[in-house]
Protein backbone atom coordinates (compact mmCIF):
# COMPACT_ATOMS: atom_id res chain seq x y z
CA UNK A 1 0.00 0.00 0.00
CA UNK A 2 1.45 3.39 -1.02
CA UNK A 3 2.23 6.07 1.52
CA UNK A 4 -0.36 8.40 0.00
CA UNK A 5 -3.07 5.81 0.56
CA UNK A 6 -1.79 5.10 4.04
CA UNK A 7 -1.99 8.79 4.90
CA UNK A 8 -5.68 8.77 3.96
CA UNK A 9 -6.64 8.55 7.63
CA UNK A 10 -5.69 12.20 8.10
CA UNK A 11 -8.29 13.40 5.63
CA UNK A 12 -10.84 10.92 6.97
CA UNK A 13 -10.28 12.08 10.54
CA UNK A 14 -10.65 15.86 10.21
CA UNK A 15 -10.67 16.67 6.54
CA UNK A 16 -6.98 17.54 6.72
CA UNK A 17 -7.89 20.80 8.46
CA UNK A 18 -7.35 22.31 11.93
CA UNK A 19 -10.09 20.98 14.20
CA UNK A 20 -11.99 21.64 17.41
CA UNK A 21 -10.81 19.09 20.00
CA UNK A 22 -13.32 18.20 22.73
CA UNK A 23 -11.97 16.38 25.79
CA UNK A 24 -15.16 14.53 26.67
CA UNK A 25 -13.45 11.41 28.03
CA UNK A 26 -15.46 11.29 31.25
CA UNK A 27 -18.74 11.82 29.38
CA UNK A 28 -17.94 8.96 27.02
CA UNK A 29 -16.94 6.59 29.81
CA UNK A 30 -20.05 7.47 31.83
CA UNK A 31 -22.18 5.70 29.22
CA UNK A 32 -20.64 2.40 30.28
CA UNK A 33 -20.42 2.67 34.08
CA UNK A 34 -21.72 -0.42 35.85
CA UNK A 35 -25.06 0.10 37.60
CA UNK A 36 -23.64 -0.95 40.96
CA UNK A 37 -21.16 1.93 41.27
CA UNK A 38 -21.83 4.27 44.17
CA UNK A 39 -21.39 8.04 43.93
CA UNK A 40 -17.81 7.92 45.19
CA UNK A 41 -16.75 5.27 42.70
CA UNK A 42 -18.45 7.06 39.81
CA UNK A 43 -16.82 10.32 40.90
CA UNK A 44 -13.37 8.78 40.88
CA UNK A 45 -13.97 7.45 37.37
CA UNK A 46 -15.13 10.94 36.29
CA UNK A 47 -12.08 12.70 37.76
CA UNK A 48 -9.72 10.23 36.06
CA UNK A 49 -11.48 10.83 32.75
CA UNK A 50 -11.24 14.60 33.12
CA UNK A 51 -7.48 14.37 33.70
CA UNK A 52 -6.98 12.02 30.75
CA UNK A 53 -8.92 14.49 28.59
CA UNK A 54 -5.88 16.78 28.63
CA UNK A 55 -4.62 14.58 25.79
CA UNK A 56 -7.21 16.33 23.62
CA UNK A 57 -4.42 18.71 22.65
CA UNK A 58 -3.27 16.01 20.21
CA UNK A 59 -6.51 14.51 18.93
CA UNK A 60 -5.52 15.65 15.41
CA UNK A 61 -2.27 16.91 13.85
CA UNK A 62 -3.31 20.56 14.14
CA UNK A 63 -5.88 21.89 16.64
CA UNK A 64 -7.74 25.15 16.17
CA UNK A 65 -9.77 25.11 19.41
CA UNK A 66 -9.24 22.91 22.49
CA UNK A 67 -12.01 22.38 25.06
CA UNK A 68 -10.91 20.80 28.35
CA UNK A 69 -12.67 19.97 31.61
CA UNK A 70 -9.75 20.83 33.96
CA UNK A 71 -7.83 24.10 33.99
CA UNK A 72 -4.66 24.07 31.90
CA UNK A 73 -2.20 26.96 31.75
CA UNK A 74 -1.64 28.55 28.34
CA UNK A 75 2.10 27.89 28.66
CA UNK A 76 1.57 24.17 28.05
CA UNK A 77 -0.21 24.83 24.77
CA UNK A 78 2.36 27.41 23.72
CA UNK A 79 5.14 24.86 24.29
CA UNK A 80 3.40 22.27 22.12
CA UNK A 81 2.55 24.84 19.45
CA UNK A 82 6.21 25.81 19.15
CA UNK A 83 7.39 22.19 18.86
CA UNK A 84 4.65 21.08 16.46
CA UNK A 85 4.44 24.23 14.30
CA UNK A 86 0.78 24.89 15.06
CA UNK A 87 -0.91 28.12 14.16
CA UNK A 88 -2.99 30.03 16.67
CA UNK A 89 -4.75 27.68 19.10
CA UNK A 90 -7.73 28.85 21.15
CA UNK A 91 -7.81 27.15 24.57
CA UNK A 92 -10.87 26.92 26.80
CA UNK A 93 -10.11 24.91 29.94
CA UNK A 94 -11.60 24.44 33.38
CA UNK A 95 -15.01 23.93 31.75
CA UNK A 96 -16.09 21.06 34.01
CA UNK A 97 -13.78 21.39 37.01
CA UNK A 98 -15.15 21.09 40.52
CA UNK A 99 -16.60 18.47 42.81
CA UNK A 100 -16.74 14.78 41.97
CA UNK A 101 -20.42 15.12 41.14
CA UNK A 102 -19.83 18.13 38.89
CA UNK A 103 -21.13 18.46 35.35
CA UNK A 104 -19.89 16.57 32.34
CA UNK A 105 -18.33 18.44 29.47
CA UNK A 106 -21.47 18.40 27.31
CA UNK A 107 -23.48 19.99 30.14
CA UNK A 108 -20.73 22.53 30.73
CA UNK A 109 -20.71 23.48 27.05
CA UNK A 110 -24.49 23.71 26.95
CA UNK A 111 -24.23 26.41 29.61
CA UNK A 112 -21.94 28.45 27.31
CA UNK A 113 -24.01 29.29 24.23
CA UNK A 114 -21.70 32.12 23.23
CA UNK A 115 -18.75 29.75 23.04
CA UNK A 116 -20.76 27.26 21.00
CA UNK A 117 -21.84 30.02 18.64
CA UNK A 118 -18.20 31.05 18.09
CA UNK A 119 -17.25 27.46 17.28
CA UNK A 120 -20.15 27.25 14.84
CA UNK A 121 -19.21 30.47 13.07
CA UNK A 122 -15.60 29.36 12.63
CA UNK A 123 -16.69 26.26 10.71
CA UNK A 124 -13.90 23.98 11.96
CA UNK A 125 -14.33 20.21 12.01
CA UNK A 126 -15.33 18.97 15.46
CA UNK A 127 -13.39 16.08 16.96
CA UNK A 128 -14.47 14.64 20.32
CA UNK A 129 -12.85 11.77 22.19
CA UNK A 130 -15.95 9.70 21.57
CA UNK A 131 -19.61 9.91 20.70
CA UNK A 132 -22.29 10.63 23.30
CA UNK A 133 -25.94 11.54 23.02
CA UNK A 134 -25.24 14.79 24.89
CA UNK A 135 -22.68 15.86 22.34
CA UNK A 136 -25.04 15.10 19.48
CA UNK A 137 -27.64 17.34 21.10
CA UNK A 138 -25.14 20.20 20.90
CA UNK A 139 -23.64 19.67 17.48
CA UNK A 140 -26.39 18.22 15.35
CA UNK A 141 -29.95 16.84 15.59
CA UNK A 142 -30.28 13.09 16.05
CA UNK A 143 -30.35 11.29 12.74
CA UNK A 144 -28.99 14.24 10.74
CA UNK A 145 -25.28 13.73 11.20
CA UNK A 146 -23.09 10.74 11.59
CA UNK A 147 -20.55 11.12 14.38
CA UNK A 148 -17.06 9.79 14.78
CA UNK A 149 -15.18 11.20 11.79
CA UNK A 150 -14.86 14.94 12.27
CA UNK A 151 -15.66 16.59 8.98
CA UNK A 152 -16.58 20.17 8.09
CA UNK A 153 -20.24 20.95 8.43
CA UNK A 154 -22.51 23.94 8.81
CA UNK A 155 -25.08 24.51 11.50
CA UNK A 156 -28.24 22.51 10.89
CA UNK A 157 -31.73 23.97 11.24
CA UNK A 158 -33.42 22.60 14.28
CA UNK A 159 -30.29 21.94 16.32
CA UNK A 160 -30.73 22.69 20.00
CA UNK A 161 -27.68 24.94 19.87
CA UNK A 162 -26.31 26.03 16.48
CA UNK A 163 -23.00 24.37 15.78
CA UNK A 164 -20.94 22.39 13.31
CA UNK A 165 -21.93 18.85 12.51
CA UNK A 166 -19.87 16.04 14.00
CA UNK A 167 -19.26 13.83 11.01
CA UNK A 168 -20.86 13.34 7.61
CA UNK A 169 -24.40 12.38 6.74
CA UNK A 170 -25.03 8.69 6.17
CA UNK A 171 -28.05 6.41 5.82
CA UNK A 172 -27.92 5.10 9.37
CA UNK A 173 -27.59 8.57 10.88
CA UNK A 174 -26.27 9.54 14.26
CA UNK A 175 -28.53 7.13 16.11
CA UNK A 176 -27.03 4.22 14.19
CA UNK A 177 -23.49 5.35 14.90
CA UNK A 178 -24.21 5.73 18.60
CA UNK A 179 -25.78 2.28 18.66
CA UNK A 180 -22.72 0.75 16.96
CA UNK A 181 -20.44 2.46 19.46
CA UNK A 182 -22.37 1.20 22.44
CA UNK A 183 -22.68 -2.30 21.01
CA UNK A 184 -19.04 -2.98 20.18
CA UNK A 185 -17.54 -1.23 23.19
CA UNK A 186 -18.93 -4.30 24.95
CA UNK A 187 -16.24 -6.94 25.39
CA UNK A 188 -18.89 -9.61 24.84
CA UNK A 189 -20.13 -8.18 21.53
CA UNK A 190 -16.59 -7.54 20.28
CA UNK A 191 -15.68 -11.15 21.12
CA UNK A 192 -18.63 -12.40 19.05
CA UNK A 193 -17.39 -10.31 16.12
CA UNK A 194 -13.84 -11.63 16.52
CA UNK A 195 -15.06 -15.21 16.51
CA UNK A 196 -17.16 -14.60 13.39
CA UNK A 197 -14.34 -13.22 11.22
CA UNK A 198 -11.30 -15.07 12.64
CA UNK A 199 -11.67 -18.19 10.42
CA UNK A 200 -10.53 -16.06 7.46
CA UNK A 201 -7.38 -14.96 9.33
CA UNK A 202 -4.98 -17.84 10.09
CA UNK A 203 -2.67 -15.63 12.18
CA UNK A 204 -5.47 -14.91 14.65
CA UNK A 205 -6.53 -17.03 17.64
CA UNK A 206 -9.66 -16.00 19.56
CA UNK A 207 -9.65 -16.81 23.31
CA UNK A 208 -12.63 -18.77 24.57
CA UNK A 209 -15.10 -16.66 26.54
CA UNK A 210 -17.90 -17.57 28.95
CA UNK A 211 -20.81 -15.48 30.17
CA UNK A 212 -21.82 -16.93 33.56
CA UNK A 213 -25.34 -16.20 34.75
CA UNK A 214 -24.68 -14.37 38.00
CA UNK A 215 -21.78 -14.11 40.47
CA UNK A 216 -22.33 -17.51 42.09
CA UNK A 217 -22.08 -19.35 38.80
CA UNK A 218 -19.07 -17.20 37.87
CA UNK A 219 -17.36 -18.19 41.12
CA UNK A 220 -18.06 -21.90 40.47
CA UNK A 221 -16.61 -21.66 36.98
CA UNK A 222 -13.50 -19.79 38.22
CA UNK A 223 -13.03 -22.42 40.94
CA UNK A 224 -13.38 -25.26 38.44
CA UNK A 225 -10.87 -23.67 36.10
CA UNK A 226 -8.44 -23.05 38.97
CA UNK A 227 -8.74 -26.70 40.04
CA UNK A 228 -7.55 -27.67 36.55
CA UNK A 229 -4.60 -25.29 36.90
CA UNK A 230 -6.05 -22.73 34.48
CA UNK A 231 -5.52 -18.98 34.80
CA UNK A 232 -8.62 -16.90 33.95
CA UNK A 233 -9.08 -13.36 32.65
CA UNK A 234 -12.03 -11.70 34.37
CA UNK A 235 -13.70 -8.89 32.44
CA UNK A 236 -16.52 -6.53 33.20
CA UNK A 237 -18.47 -6.10 29.96
CA UNK A 238 -17.28 -2.49 29.73
CA UNK A 239 -14.14 -0.77 30.98
CA UNK A 240 -11.32 1.49 29.81
CA UNK A 241 -7.58 1.49 30.38
CA UNK A 242 -7.72 -1.89 32.12
CA UNK A 243 -10.38 -0.94 34.70
CA UNK A 244 -12.79 -3.85 35.05
CA UNK A 245 -10.27 -6.44 33.81
CA UNK A 246 -7.91 -8.60 35.84
CA UNK A 247 -6.03 -11.90 35.58
CA UNK A 248 -6.68 -14.54 38.26
CA UNK A 249 -4.31 -17.45 38.83
CA UNK A 250 -5.11 -20.69 40.68
CA UNK A 251 -2.76 -19.56 43.47
CA UNK A 252 -4.70 -16.31 43.92
CA UNK A 253 -7.95 -18.23 44.18
CA UNK A 254 -6.48 -20.49 46.87
CA UNK A 255 -4.89 -17.64 48.83
CA UNK A 256 -8.18 -15.69 48.86
CA UNK A 257 -10.03 -18.64 50.40
CA UNK A 258 -11.96 -19.49 47.26
CA UNK A 259 -13.36 -17.87 44.15
CA UNK A 260 -16.35 -16.21 45.84
CA UNK A 261 -14.13 -14.53 48.41
CA UNK A 262 -11.75 -13.40 45.68
CA UNK A 263 -14.56 -11.86 43.63
CA UNK A 264 -15.85 -9.97 46.69
CA UNK A 265 -12.37 -8.61 47.36
CA UNK A 266 -11.75 -7.56 43.76
CA UNK A 267 -15.07 -5.72 43.71
CA UNK A 268 -14.38 -3.99 47.04
CA UNK A 269 -10.96 -2.89 45.76
CA UNK A 270 -12.62 -1.46 42.60
CA UNK A 271 -10.70 -3.82 40.36
CA UNK A 272 -13.98 -5.20 39.01
CA UNK A 273 -17.12 -3.15 38.52
CA UNK A 274 -20.01 -4.11 40.83
CA UNK A 275 -23.35 -5.23 39.49
CA UNK A 276 -22.47 -5.21 35.81
CA UNK A 277 -22.00 -8.88 35.02
CA UNK A 278 -18.76 -10.74 34.46
CA UNK A 279 -17.06 -12.42 31.52
CA UNK A 280 -14.54 -15.25 31.91
CA UNK A 281 -11.92 -15.49 29.20
CA UNK A 282 -9.13 -17.92 28.41
CA UNK A 283 -5.71 -16.59 29.38
CA UNK A 284 -3.26 -16.57 26.49
CA UNK A 285 0.28 -17.41 27.53
CA UNK A 286 2.84 -15.08 26.05
CA UNK A 287 5.92 -13.11 26.89
CA UNK A 288 8.32 -10.48 25.70
CA UNK A 289 8.28 -7.03 24.17
CA UNK A 290 5.45 -7.81 21.74
CA UNK A 291 3.00 -9.08 24.36
CA UNK A 292 0.44 -6.25 23.94
CA UNK A 293 -0.25 -4.77 20.50
CA UNK A 294 -2.78 -2.35 19.04
CA UNK A 295 -3.93 -1.69 15.49
CA UNK A 296 -5.56 1.69 14.83
CA UNK A 297 -7.60 2.84 11.83
CA UNK A 298 -10.18 5.44 10.81
CA UNK A 299 -13.52 4.82 9.12
CA UNK A 300 -13.94 7.68 6.66
CA UNK A 301 -17.12 9.55 5.72
CA UNK A 302 -17.74 7.18 2.79
CA UNK A 303 -17.31 4.09 4.96
CA UNK A 304 -13.81 3.32 3.67
CA UNK A 305 -11.44 2.01 6.34
CA UNK A 306 -8.04 3.74 6.42
CA UNK A 307 -5.19 2.03 8.30
CA UNK A 308 -3.14 4.18 10.66
CA UNK A 309 -0.70 1.62 12.03
CA UNK A 310 0.22 -0.87 14.72
CA UNK A 311 1.88 -0.06 18.03
CA UNK A 312 3.45 -1.83 20.98
CA UNK A 313 1.56 -1.06 24.18
CA UNK A 314 2.97 -0.88 27.70
CA UNK A 315 0.57 -2.74 29.98
CA UNK A 316 1.02 -3.22 33.72
CA UNK A 317 -0.98 -6.33 34.53
CA UNK A 318 -4.11 -5.36 32.61
CA UNK A 319 -3.70 -1.58 32.92
CA UNK A 320 -2.69 0.42 29.87
CA UNK A 321 0.28 2.69 30.56
CA UNK A 322 1.26 3.96 27.10
CA UNK A 323 2.40 2.92 23.65
CA UNK A 324 5.31 3.13 21.23
CA UNK A 325 4.61 3.70 17.53
CA UNK A 326 6.86 4.15 14.55
CA UNK A 327 8.86 2.23 11.95
CA UNK A 328 10.55 -1.14 12.48
CA UNK A 329 8.89 -1.92 15.81
CA UNK A 330 7.03 -5.07 14.77
CA UNK A 331 8.08 -8.07 12.69
CA UNK A 332 6.32 -8.21 9.34
CA UNK A 333 4.20 -11.24 10.22
CA UNK A 334 2.40 -9.86 13.30
CA UNK A 335 2.14 -6.41 11.69
CA UNK A 336 0.39 -7.81 8.61
CA UNK A 337 -1.89 -10.04 10.68
CA UNK A 338 -2.93 -7.14 12.92
CA UNK A 339 -3.67 -4.91 9.94
CA UNK A 340 -5.63 -7.51 7.97
CA UNK A 341 -7.78 -8.43 10.96
CA UNK A 342 -8.21 -4.82 12.09
CA UNK A 343 -9.37 -3.75 8.64
CA UNK A 344 -11.87 -6.61 8.59
CA UNK A 345 -13.25 -5.42 11.94
CA UNK A 346 -13.41 -1.89 10.56
CA UNK A 347 -15.46 -2.97 7.56
CA UNK A 348 -18.06 -4.50 9.88
CA UNK A 349 -18.16 -1.34 12.00
CA UNK A 350 -18.54 0.78 8.87
CA UNK A 351 -21.39 -1.38 7.59
CA UNK A 352 -23.22 -0.83 10.88
CA UNK A 353 -22.83 2.94 10.58
CA UNK A 354 -19.74 3.76 12.61
CA UNK A 355 -17.48 6.58 11.43
CA UNK A 356 -14.25 7.74 13.05
CA UNK A 357 -11.21 6.39 14.88
CA UNK A 358 -11.16 2.88 16.32
CA UNK A 359 -8.61 0.33 17.41
CA UNK A 360 -8.36 -3.40 18.03
CA UNK A 361 -6.13 -4.53 20.90
CA UNK A 362 -4.29 -7.86 20.87
CA UNK A 363 -2.15 -10.04 23.07
CA UNK A 364 0.38 -12.36 21.44
CA UNK A 365 0.95 -15.99 22.26
CA UNK A 366 4.35 -17.68 22.34
CA UNK A 367 4.14 -18.39 18.59
CA UNK A 368 3.45 -14.67 17.92
CA UNK A 369 -0.13 -15.40 16.90
CA UNK A 370 -2.47 -12.55 17.77
CA UNK A 371 -5.41 -12.89 20.16
CA UNK A 372 -7.84 -9.94 19.85
CA UNK A 373 -9.12 -8.71 23.21
CA UNK A 374 -11.29 -5.63 22.61
CA UNK A 375 -12.41 -2.88 20.23
CA UNK A 376 -12.33 0.80 21.20
CA UNK A 377 -14.74 2.90 19.13
CA UNK A 378 -13.32 6.33 19.89
CA UNK A 379 -10.04 8.09 19.94
CA UNK A 380 -7.51 6.19 22.02
CA UNK A 381 -4.28 6.67 23.91
CA UNK A 382 -2.38 5.23 20.93
CA UNK A 383 -4.25 7.66 18.65
CA UNK A 384 -2.36 10.51 20.32
CA UNK A 385 0.96 8.80 19.65
CA UNK A 386 0.09 8.24 15.98
CA UNK A 387 -1.05 11.84 15.60
CA UNK A 388 2.17 13.14 17.15
CA UNK A 389 4.28 10.92 14.89
CA UNK A 390 2.42 12.19 11.82
CA UNK A 391 2.88 15.83 12.82
CA UNK A 392 6.55 15.45 13.69
CA UNK A 393 7.22 13.62 10.43
CA UNK A 394 5.52 16.46 8.60
CA UNK A 395 7.39 19.34 10.23
CA UNK A 396 10.78 17.68 10.93
CA UNK A 397 11.05 14.92 8.35
CA UNK A 398 10.00 11.25 8.38
CA UNK A 399 11.19 8.44 10.61
CA UNK A 400 10.02 9.40 14.12
CA UNK A 401 9.21 6.95 16.86
CA UNK A 402 6.85 8.25 19.54
CA UNK A 403 6.31 6.79 23.00
CA UNK A 404 3.47 8.05 25.17
CA UNK A 405 3.66 7.55 28.95
CA UNK A 406 0.22 8.47 30.20
CA UNK A 407 0.60 8.45 33.98
CA UNK A 408 4.22 8.73 35.11
CA UNK A 409 4.37 8.87 38.93
CA UNK A 410 5.83 12.00 40.52
CA UNK A 411 7.78 11.87 43.76
CA UNK A 412 6.00 14.96 45.08
CA UNK A 413 2.86 16.97 44.46
CA UNK A 414 3.52 19.93 42.18
CA UNK A 415 1.56 22.96 41.08
CA UNK A 416 1.32 23.47 37.34
CA UNK A 417 4.07 26.11 37.49
CA UNK A 418 6.45 23.84 39.40
CA UNK A 419 5.58 20.98 37.07
CA UNK A 420 6.27 23.20 34.07
CA UNK A 421 9.71 24.02 35.45
CA UNK A 422 10.36 20.31 36.06
CA UNK A 423 9.29 19.38 32.53
CA UNK A 424 11.49 22.12 31.07
CA UNK A 425 14.43 20.56 32.89
CA UNK A 426 13.51 17.14 31.50
CA UNK A 427 13.26 18.59 28.01
CA UNK A 428 16.76 20.03 28.23
CA UNK A 429 18.28 16.79 29.56
CA UNK A 430 16.45 14.55 27.09
CA UNK A 431 17.27 16.93 24.27
CA UNK A 432 20.95 16.08 24.77
CA UNK A 433 19.96 12.46 24.01
CA UNK A 434 18.22 13.52 20.81
CA UNK A 435 14.77 13.04 22.36
CA UNK A 436 11.92 15.57 22.31
CA UNK A 437 9.68 15.66 25.40
CA UNK A 438 6.08 16.81 24.90
CA UNK A 439 3.67 17.29 27.84
CA UNK A 440 0.26 15.64 27.46
CA UNK A 441 -1.37 15.43 30.91
CA UNK A 442 -0.27 18.29 33.21
CA UNK A 443 -3.39 18.43 35.40
CA UNK A 444 -2.84 15.42 37.70
CA UNK A 445 0.36 16.64 39.35
CA UNK A 446 -1.36 17.78 42.54
CA UNK A 447 -3.51 14.70 43.09
CA UNK A 448 -3.11 12.40 46.11
CA UNK A 449 -1.04 10.16 43.84
CA UNK A 450 0.57 12.80 41.59
CA UNK A 451 1.45 11.98 38.01
CA UNK A 452 2.20 13.55 34.64
CA UNK A 453 1.57 12.35 31.10
CA UNK A 454 4.38 12.84 28.58
CA UNK A 455 5.31 11.87 25.04
CA UNK A 456 8.88 11.13 23.96
CA UNK A 457 9.92 11.38 20.30
CA UNK A 458 13.19 10.15 18.81
CA UNK A 459 14.66 8.34 15.82
CA UNK A 460 15.48 5.04 17.56
CA UNK A 461 14.26 2.93 20.46
CA UNK A 462 17.55 3.06 22.36
CA UNK A 463 17.18 6.82 22.71
CA UNK A 464 13.57 6.42 23.83
CA UNK A 465 14.56 3.84 26.44
CA UNK A 466 17.34 6.07 27.79
CA UNK A 467 15.06 9.09 27.98
CA UNK A 468 12.30 7.13 29.71
CA UNK A 469 14.76 5.93 32.37
CA UNK A 470 15.99 9.49 32.86
CA UNK A 471 12.45 10.84 33.20
CA UNK A 472 11.35 8.18 35.67
CA UNK A 473 14.43 8.72 37.84
CA UNK A 474 14.03 12.49 37.79
CA UNK A 475 10.34 12.24 38.69
CA UNK A 476 11.10 9.98 41.63
CA UNK A 477 13.91 12.26 42.82
CA UNK A 478 11.41 15.09 43.33
CA UNK A 479 10.53 13.61 46.72
CA UNK A 480 14.11 13.88 47.89
CA UNK A 481 14.31 17.54 46.91
CA UNK A 482 11.30 18.40 49.04
CA UNK A 483 12.56 16.27 51.92
CA UNK A 484 15.71 18.39 51.99
CA UNK A 485 13.65 21.57 52.35
CA UNK A 486 11.98 20.42 55.58
CA UNK A 487 15.05 19.07 57.37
Amino acid sequence: MGEQQRDGWRGALAGGRPAVHIGNVADFNAQFLAPGLDAGQAGRRRIQGHHYASMAVCYSPEPAVILLPHHVEDAWIELLAAELAWGRVELHSGLAAGADNGPGLADALRARPALLARIASAGHPVLPWGLTAGLLDLFGPAGAALPGAALPGAALPGAAVPGPVIGPAAPTGAAGALAATRRYESKAASHELFAAIAPDHPGIVVPRQEHPDGPRRAARRIAARAARGATTVLKSPHGVGGYGTTVVTPRQVAEAGGARALLRRLTAEEVLAPGGGLLLEEYIEGAGRLRDLTFDAVVGPDGAVHPVGAGVMAVDGTHYQGVTVGPRLLPEGPARAAEAFGLAVGRVLAAEGYRGWFDVDFVTDRALRLAPTEINLRLTGPAVAFVLKARLDEVRGPGHLVRTLDGLPLGARLSQQLLFDHVEGLRARCGRLGVTVLPLVPTASYQELPSVGLALAARDTDSLDAAESLVRAANQALGGLFDALVR
